[in-house]
């Protein structure tokens, strides 16, 4: 084999090689697309969860609009108010933080307290169940599936089947919205983190079939509605909804449930029964140890022992005064008797 016949395939396909790359240079140049230099910085704020709890395809879509202007920096659940702090820095604006928030079950549906109609043998997954025909095994057609089709589409393990109904882990929670879009009852919502008050019954039957069903379903009586002093409580489809900008967390509304339908995560107030006072034991008066009745008696003496001193100088001053005209009065006496001694001589001379 000769050197020609190796040599010019390999410059051949050199040639073309650079002539390609050339080419796709100037290409780049020429329809190259500008990106602004903020999208990839804010995108390196995201978690990268691609949950879509902001209402975009995923963590890419959504910083792209953040930087041109159509979202908010502070719609990523996932990120919370760290991720909107950061984004607010990289575009140089404010952004006012919300309430933090976490998804909630509105079902006690448990192997208790709900009545189930069927045995289910088939795969463990609720939108499966659905399919089937009954809808599953328990008997209230409003009340959590239990297979667990929310807990599969958790990606931050704050979700678990607990007694046949699933549980938020609120520490884990980011309140993505996955379970929510994966529950196929419509169960789980995305509440207030910081909320006390929760309904915890999602049924719309009335009051006999809820009974029939679930011995802690909600049966439409609306006293939590009507004894609310907020009036943030409204019955939809006899089952009530709570506004929470205007609830207070008072718990009036779970302690009026016949049902117990609401949850009340309020701490109890504990109520001191006033305490019979013991007998006082009696102390004897010692030298050394001063009573209160000996104190009161000491304080009357004292108050009594003022006057009398005053009494006595008062006295003693009339006394002295006394002895004064005493001795005044025996000078006169004696003057008077020396006179009268002296008079009778005076006769005598005289005769």
């Amino acid at each position: 084999m000769e050197i020609k016949e190796i040599l010019f395939p390999v410059l051949s396909l050199g040639g073309l090689g650079l002539l390609f790359g050339l080419l796709l240079g100037f290409a780049n140049d020429k329809f190259k697309v500008e990106v602004d230099e903020r999208i990839p910085k804010v995108r390196e704020c995201l978690p990268g969860a691609n949950c879509g709890s902001c209402g975009f395809a995923g963590c890419d879509a959504y910083a792209e609009a953040v930087v041109n202007g159509e979202a908010k920096p502070n719609l990523c659940n996932p990120g919370g108010s760290s991720a909107a702090s950061n984004i607010s820095e990289i575009l140089g604006i404010s952004v006012e933080m919300g309430d933090p928030v976490v998804a909630y079950v509105h079902c006690n549906g448990t192997c208790n307290n709900a009545k189930t109609k069927s045995i289910y043998y088939g795969v463990k997954d609720c939108n499966m169940a659905m399919n089937t025909p009954g809808a599953g095994n328990k008997s209230c057609d409003f009340g959590c599936l239990g297979f667990g089709s929310c807990v599969k589409a958790c990606k931050f393990d704050a979700l678990e089947i607990v007694d046949g109904v699933a549980k938020v882990n609120k520490d884990n929670c980011v309140a993505c919205g996955a379970c929510v879009n994966a529950c196929p009852k419509g169960i789980i919502s995305i509440v207030p983190k910081e909320t006390k008050v929760l309904i915890n019954c999602n049924s719309h039957s009335k009051g006999k079939e809820v009974m029939d069903a679930c011995s802690v379903g909600c049966i439409g009586c609306g006293l939590c509605a009507k004894n609310c002093p907020k009036e943030a409580i409204t019955m939809v489809n006899n089952l009530p909804v709570i506004d929470y900008s205007k609830c207070v967390n008072c718990g009036i509304c779970a302690n009026k449930c016949p049902k117990h339908c609401i949850e009340n995560l309020r701490k109890p107030v504990n109520k001191t029964t006033p305490t019979a006072k013991a007998p006082v034991a009696k102390v004897e008066a010692t030298p050394n140890v001063k009573s209160e009745n000996n104190v009161e008696a000491t304080k009357s003496t004292e108050i009594k022992s003022e006057p009398k001193d005053e009494v006595k100088v008062d006295i003693n001053a009339k006394t002295s005064e006394a002895v004064e005209v005493k001795e005044i009065e025996t000078s006169n006496d004696k003057e008077n008797n020396s006179t009268e001694v002296s008079h009778p001589n005076e006769d005598k001379l005289e005769k």
